[in-house]
C-alpha cells in the first residue's frame, strides 16, 4: 500500500456483484483507477473515497482504514 491505507474495494464489489466498471461509472472515475485503488497502487482523494463510501452507502472508515492503528 502506498501510505498504509488499506481498503475493501473489492470485497464490497463482491458483495454486491458490481464491475470495477459499473463502480468507476458511477464515481466518475476510469476501470483502471478502481484497479489501483483495489491493488493498493493508489490512495484516492478525500473526495473519492467519500464517493466510493456513498455508492455502497456506508462509511467511509467500513472500506478505507489505516494499515497501523497507532497512527
Amino acid at each position: 500500500m502506498t501510505d498504509g491505507l488499506k481498503n475493501r474495494v473489492r470485497v464490497m464489489r463482491a458483495e454486491k456483484d458490481i464491475s470495477q466498471d459499473v463502480l468507476a461509472n458511477a464515481v466518475g472515475v476510469s476501470r483502471q483507477t478502481i484497479i489501483a485503488i483495489e491493488r493498493g497502487n493508489y490512495s484516492p482523494s478525500v473526495t473519492l473515497a467519500l464517493k466510493i463510501a456513498a455508492y455502497f452507502g456506508v462509511d467511509l472508515e467500513e472500506i478505507f482504514y489505516l494499515a497501523d492503528k497507532n497512527v
